[in-house]
């Protein structure tokens, strides 16, 4: 039987040795400041047999952009169980100790990057936001349908570039669901740090930003290069990989995909994380030339607080549906109930009445901000349709102008 509890500051090396285990990692001496850096500013559980640390976790404390609201959002982190102590319960026993924590808490969310896709479902955490990798063939100019801004670009110093991009990217966040507030720590540690942790052969983070001189810039890039690609021969065009790309136009996008794909001695652009709707996958003349090479699961959402999840956000049409809901992990939230909402508001209350639709909550928090849709969900059997159109009707009312969707991975 393990004891599960708040890991003191002092037991931070030692988790971060459990995971480095568990995550086949040994990072050099910068990667291991970060981490401890890192960890001192989150919420830490560990789990321990008596004085050995065998589980751990940790969760930062975000706030969550979700449709119409910014809600308190534990991002859950290093999750990690000693070898020795695989299937006795370790993680079951950390997950349970944190949902029960973020509830008492008064966060109606919580929030998480799965590395293996097949645990975290059982703990109620559905996949919410999709990720893509675009690739661009920059050996040649880049093809557009439309005409670029033609207001100034200009390099900013990473040292000064926050000032700039970081109010930018907080008002962008506001306008598409899934994404976590970054700190300053955050932004200079994870965004804008000198050597990217995941590989060492990338140049410093460059930044370039649109807009006329003393007006609000119009949009920017984070980027950095290297000069071979993938280990191809020296003299091969180098890579650019964009770490992200925000714009309040899709001219502004235009003007900045259009100056990466024209950096001196490259010839390719790699954008990890890009949403699914990003505007270059239309205004992109030639797709044989700006092609998606994956697509995957990125953030996973839990309705810690169903009820109040579901009222806190906003709806894009009237609905009124009686859900019945599995949560075997928070029994609070199980039950039947009629959510009635509007653009105006929301309810949700306990219900006899019988149930146009059947979810599990795993399933419910996938369709929570947006990004997945109620009809496909009851198309592959995982949820019951007990009313015709109750799906289509609860999708019209969840829907948003921009699919949910972030790069912060944590």
């Amino acid at each position: 039987m393990v004891d599960i509890r708040e890991v003191p500051e002092a037991d931070i090396d030692r988790a971060l040795e459990l995971a480095y285990l568990v995550f086949h990692d040994r990072p050099e001496a910068e990667g291991r400041r970060r981490h401890h850096a890192l960890l001192r500013t989150c919420a830490r559980l560990g789990a321990y047999d008596g004085e050995a640390l065998v589980g751990f976790m940790a969760a930062h404390d975000f706030r969550l952009s979700v449709p119409g609201a910014d809600l308190p959002c534990p991002g859950l982190t290093f999750v990690s169980v000693a070898p020795t102590h695989r299937r006795r319960g370790v993680l079951t026993a950390l997950m349970d100790e944190q949902l029960r924590r973020t509830g008492a808490a008064g966060s109606p969310i919580a929030a998480l990057w799965a590395s293996e896709s097949a645990i975290y479902g059982r703990f109620g955490y559905g996949s919410a936001t999709q990720g893509a990798t675009v690739e661009i063939d920059s050996t040649r100019p880049l093809a557009l349908r439309i005409a670029p801004d033609a207001r100034p670009l200009r390099l900013v110093d990473p040292r000064d570039a926050l000032a700039l991009i970081g109010p930018y990217h907080e008002a962008a966040r506001a306008g598409r669901p899934g994404r976590p507030t970054r700190d300053t720590e955050r932004w200079n540690e994870s965004w804008l740090s000198e050597q990217d942790e995941e590989d060492e052969e990338l140049s410093p983070p460059r930044i370039i930003v649109l807009g006329d001189p003393g007006e609000p810039i119009a949009g920017y890039v984070l980027y950095r290069t290297k000069h071979e690609a993938d280990g191809a021969p020296a003299r091969s065009p180098g890579l650019v990989r964009v770490d992200e790309l925000e714009a309040d136009t899709p001219a502004v996008a235009a003007a900045l995909w259009d100056c990466l794909a024209g950096l001196d001695l490259t010839g390719r652009v790699r954008a990890w994380g890009r949403p699914l709707d990003d505007p270059l996958l239309r205004f992109a003349a030639d797709r044989d030339q700006v092609r998606v090479t994956a697509q995957f699961p990125a953030l996973w959402l839990r309705l810690v607080d169903v009820r109040a999840a579901l009222t806190r956000r906003s709806w894009a049409a009237p609905v009124e549906v009686v859900l019945e809901v599995g949560d075997v992990r928070l029994p609070a939230n199980a039950g039947r109930y009629r959510l009635k909402a509007e653009p105006a508001g929301a309810a949700y209350e306990r219900s006899t009445a019988p149930a146009d639709l059947e979810f599990d909550v795993r399933d419910l928090a996938a369709c929570y901000l947006g990004g997945t849709r109620a009809v496909e969900l009851v198309a592959a059997g995982l949820v019951a349709e007990r009313t015709p159109g109750a799906a289509a009707a609860l999708d019209a009312a969840l829907h948003t102008p921009l699919l949910p969707h972030t790069a912060d991975e944590f």
